[in-house]
């Protein structure tokens, strides 16, 4: 007999080890079926391998240097198979991934500071290379100071909750960059989103949002999927009108747009009103990793206080640290490099434009390929790797749907030829495709 209700629960009952493989089956089914779902929809992002440093010629795991384009001259089709594949999609925009001083300055770092604290920055963290590296980060931008995180996305993450309450407001533009929508997602202020760029549309979310306490507009100074730059004297003028702030992200712009690649408030003349910046070392600044908040004294000794991806984060590791300092001295000590961007900016665009096609953006070295469907730029993509070109289709959901492109990025190091072969492989992909007539 069994005691009690025991015989009920006898009748459910099954071993704890057969239960947790159920469920675990479950999940997997769950999981397949989402899978299933990306690849369907040709928004499937494979990773290609890279076997070289980071530059304009890589090697790729599994390519040999592309097929041969019949109309280029002999000497770039040499170029194709002795210099490896050309890199077109890197944010590596002023060549200094590689750099040999950079490197050294990582290497330097890492012998004579070690290979990374293991502690978060309050506890046993901070070193005098990460002071030091965070007061020259605001002297680059004319700032009282700043604060390193992670990377930018924690900077982002970080900075919203910190400083804004549910008395105040913050006025988003609506294709700001993933990380710029998380952060504002986890502070508790009214949350504004206007039109891409839509300065009417701004201002009218501007006076609706008189009532709170702060009102903080948020806009990427570089659109980093579109290429455009945001009309930032407009913004600061409506800001001042309205009694706002303005924050800005400037990792598509920081170390290469401006006359001395101080970004875009440099570049449209509005350094002093634009109260934060928030920017990365992961790409123009030696491209490893990091990313920074600049700008009031108070703010960033609140974020020490208060930004979670900074307290419950490791430290910056000393390398990395090293290598951003080294490149930010090459970046103040010379303008030459942030000089060569906008002729060879103007060569790409030019020249696809006159081939036929559309490059969204203007003037920026992020020069987007728009073609529509999802499934025609990755395979325009995978073609244009088989004839020794690196770039990659991007789709839903990183950009709308029925906004599919190639974004191509133009490097300093790139040379001239680099960039007329690139033109020339899209020519020839893009009649494959029937992109082009």
């Amino acid at each position: 007999m069994w005691p009690g209700n025991a015989w009920r629960a006898a009748l459910f009952w099954v071993p704890r080890g057969r239960r947790a493989q159920s469920a675990l089956a479950q999940l997997r089914g769950i999981l397949e079926g989402e899978l299933e779902g990306i690849r369907g929809a040709g928004t499937w992002k494979s990773e290609r391998v890279i076997t070289s440093r980071q530059g304009p010629h890589i090697r790729v795991d599994g390519v040999s240097g592309g097929l041969p384009l019949p109309h280029l001259s002999c000497c770039i089709h040499l170029l194709s198979f002795t210099s490896g594949i050309l890199n077109f999609c890197a944010n590596n925009y002023l060549g200094l991934s590689s750099h040999p001083e950079v490197i050294q300055a990582g290497l330097q770092a890492l012998e004579e500071f070690g290979a990374g604290l293991s502690s978060v920055r309050f506890i046993c963290g901070t070193q005098s290379i990460h002071k030091n590296l965070e007061a020259k980060i605001a002297r680059f931008h004319q700032r009282e100071d700043a604060i390193l995180y992670p990377s930018c996305y924690d900077a982002n993450a970080g900075l919203f909750e910190a400083l804004l309450t549910p008395e105040d407001a913050v006025l988003s533009d609506e294709l700001n960059h993933a990380s710029i929508i998380d952060g504002i997602r986890l502070c508790k202020a009214h949350k504004y989103r206007y039109r891409h760029l839509d300065m009417a549309d701004l201002e009218a979310k501007l006076q609706e949002a008189q009532k709170h306490r702060l009102r903080l507009v948020a806009t990427d100074g570089a659109f980093s999927m579109d290429g455009d730059i945001a009309p930032l004297q407009e913004i600061c003028c409506l800001a001042s009108r309205y009694g706002a702030l303005v924050f800005m992200d400037e990792c598509h712009a920081t170390g290469f747009l401006g006359p001395t690649g101080r970004g875009t408030d440099e570049l449209l003349g509005v350094m002093d009103q634009v109260t934060i910046i928030n920017s990365t070392l992961g790409k123009a600044l030696g491209g490893a990793s990091g990313g920074y908040t600049t700008g009031p004294g108070p703010l960033v000794s609140l974020l020490r206080q208060r930004a979670r991806p900074y307290l419950f984060s490791n430290s910056l590791p000393p390398a990395v640290v090293g290598c951003a300092s080294k490149a930010l001295d090459l970046l103040m000590g010379s303008n030459t490099i942030v000089q060569s961007m906008a002729a060879k900016t103007q060569r790409f665009r030019s020249k696809m434009e006159a081939a036929g096609f559309t490059i969204s953006g203007a003037s920026h070295p992020i020069c987007p390929v728009m073609l529509g469907d999802a499934r025609l730029a990755s395979r325009m993509a995978d073609d244009m790797l088989k004839r020794g070109i690196f770039v990659i289709g991007f789709s839903y959901p990183v950009v709308p749907k029925g906004k599919a492109r190639i974004r191509v990025q133009i490097s300093a190091v790139h040379s001239e030829e680099d960039i007329d072969r690139c033109v020339e492989a899209f020519v020839e992909v893009g009649r494959l495709h029937g992109a082009l007539p």
